[in-house]
This record gives C-alpha cells, structure tokens and sequence, in this order.
C-alpha cells in the first residue's frame, strides 16, 4: 500500500534506505526530494514517444508500449545500480502522481523479495509540502540576519558560524549565486522548484526555537525568488552589521571573485550595464582598471563608486533592529575568525 506522509517532515524522515525516483531525466532534473537517485522507468525520448501515441493513435497502444519499455528499463536498473542490495534491502519509490511508473517499478521489485513501497500522490505530494512550509504557513524560525557592505565576506563567515554549531542557510548557496551583479557561478542556478526543495529542507532541520543566521539579501538571488513567507521575516529581523576597511574588502572580493576575474571579457560585460546608473566616464575607467590587471584597484573603486553607495541608499529606506556591530581589521583566516566570535558573543546575549 502506498505510504501516505502529512508533513515535509514526515517525508524527509521517511526511514526507508533509497529514495527512487523513476521519472524522467529531466523531470528529475528540475527538481527532486532530497537524497533520491533517478532510475527513470522512461526515458525522456521513451516518454515522448508513449504520449504521441496515446494521443494519436490509441491509449491502449500507448500503455502496451509503455509496459514493455518499462520492463526492459527496470531490468536494466535490477541488473546494473541495483544489483549489490541484499535481500533486507528497502526502497522507497515515486514518479510523477504515484501512478503507473513507480507502480510497475514498485512491483517487480517486490517480486524479487525487496520490501518496496511507493509515495502516495508521488513528486507531486512532495511539491505540496514543501509549498505548504513556504508559502501557506508563517516561517517559525528566528531569524537574525548578518548584514555589511559588499566585501565584508558574510557568506565565508557563515560557513565558520555553522562549524561552530550556529544554525544558519546559506541562501546564496542555494540559489548558486553571489547575490549581485558580478554574482554568476559557472554552475549556474538551479530551478526554483529546486531551490525551494534545498530551503524547506534546510528549514526543517533548523530549531525554531535557536536563532537561524541568513545573510541580509533582496528579495531576489539573480532569478530565484525568495517566497514571500521568508523575505517577510527578513524584512523584520534583528541584524549584526559587519564593518571592515575597504583595502581588506577589496582584498577579499579579488579573492572571491577570481573565477570572474580571470576572465576579463565576462566580466566586461557584466559591468556594462552599470553605464545607466554610474555614467559612461566611471565605467570606462573601471574598464581601463581591468585592461591593466590593476584588481584590487578596480575593486576598490566598484566598493566606494557603486557598492556603497547603493546600499546607503538602500538602508536609507528601512530602518534595521541592529543588535550588534562587528568590526575586523582584516578578513583573512585570523579576520573572519574574530568576526565569527564576535557573532557568536552577540548571539549568545539575545
């Protein structure tokens, strides 16, 4: 019998061994429950040719040819990523619904003796927890928010905080960006299906009752959305402001940045935009920085002539509950270290 799960919770700790999802490549590759593996019991090309048919020329058609394909599949994945389970072994499967896919896989692995079961309502069940944790319920958590100018290097710091036990998200992690103009990763971003799956999942496994740090952010990280549920608890929560010289942030930011830096024509390209709002004479002379591998130079300006000042302008509007003010003279290892003590001493005051 298919298992039923109320909550997100109760999916994420399903307390089966693997978690499969049997449905396509790309359906798996927009978004998926955490942890699970993919042993599509169709193809994407299979999948197409099934539904043409079904539309074209006949349903039952369609199903004897899915069935066949289906069978040829799950044999391949029995005798392949399968294979090194004993018999004690227990999978937990889904497909789109919880219908006809992760049923038939379902089935031929209960027949070779493994204590299978399925998802009731499949992906589609998983979809509507983590939409209820984002969306239809208030976020519970405390959050406090780590806030600073561009450079300050809050999201390494919150990489210390969660080595020494804080809870905290990264949000620009998970959305795989750096959260600003210059912020594109190689990897790109995932979908925002996907990255509404990595931050329920990270909210779940967060106290509500110990403060949670996240980075101050908009309400944008390049094309993700943050749900309005969160950026509303943003909006009102507590901040620790960073502070650091603007010879360190530009040392840290030539560290940070060096993917984009290394490649002078992407990052051309990014600063050109900034042409309508900083005026065509300070852009080319950040290009001409650029041209003369003068780095730290052109980082320093980017901080003092744009950065800034676009976030003076922005805490201008809003009015912050600063409940402390962290200050470093350096953020290399020994910098980053005392911020995140000094973190760790605000926090521990709340």
């Amino acid at each position: 019998m298919p298992q039923k799960f109320a909550t997100l919770h109760d999916l994420l700790t399903h307390g089966f061994d693997t978690v499969i999802d049997v449905r396509s490549p790309s359906e798996f590759a927009i978004d998926h429950m955490p942890g699970a593996i993919n042993l599509p019991a169709l193809s994407d090309a299979q999948r197409q040719e099934v539904g043409t048919i079904y539309k074209q020329i006949s349903p039952f058609d369609a199903r004897k040819l899915g069935a066949s394909l289906v069978a040829r599949n799950v044999a391949d994945h029995v005798a392949g990523p399968l294979a090194q389970h004993g018999g004690g072994w227990r999978p937990l499967v889904y497909c789109w619904r919880g219908g006809q896919r992760s049923g038939s896989f379902n089935l031929i692995l209960q027949q070779i003796g493994w204590r299978s079961d399925t998802i009731e309502g499949g992906y589609t069940a998983w979809r509507h927890a983590v939409k209820s944790t984002l969306y239809d319920e208030p976020i519970p958590h405390d959050i406090v928010l780590l806030d600073g100018n561009t450079g300050t290097a809050k999201t390494a710091i919150l990489a210390r905080l969660a080595d020494r036990g804080v809870q905290v998200i990264d949000l620009e992690g998970l959305a795989g960006h750096r959260g600003s103009l210059l912020g594109e990763t190689a990897k790109g971003q995932p979908h925002q299906k996907a990255f509404e799956t990595a931050l329920a999942t990270a909210l779940d496994a967060c106290d509500p009752n110990r403060p949670v740090v996240v980075e101050a952010e908009s309400n944008k990280i390049g094309r993700i959305n943050l749900p309005p549920s969160l950026w509303s608890r943003m909006i009102d929560a507590p901040r620790i402001m960073m502070d650091a010289p603007v010879a360190a942030r530009a040392t840290f930011l030539v560290f940070a940045y060096a993917d984009i830096i290394a490649d002078p024509a992407r990052l051309t390209e990014r600063l050109k935009p900034l042409r309508y709002i900083r005026g065509h004479a300070m852009v080319e002379g950040w290009l001409e920085l650029l041209r003369d591998r003068d780095h730290h130079g052109l980082a320093t300006t980017l901080i003092t002539d744009h950065y800034d000042a676009a976030y003076a302008k922005s805490r201008a509007i809003h009015t912050a509950d600063v409940i402390g003010d962290v200050q470093v003279a350096t953020l290399d290892d020994a910098g980053q270290n005392d911020a995140t003590r000094q973190i760790i001493d605000i926090l521990s005051v709340r």
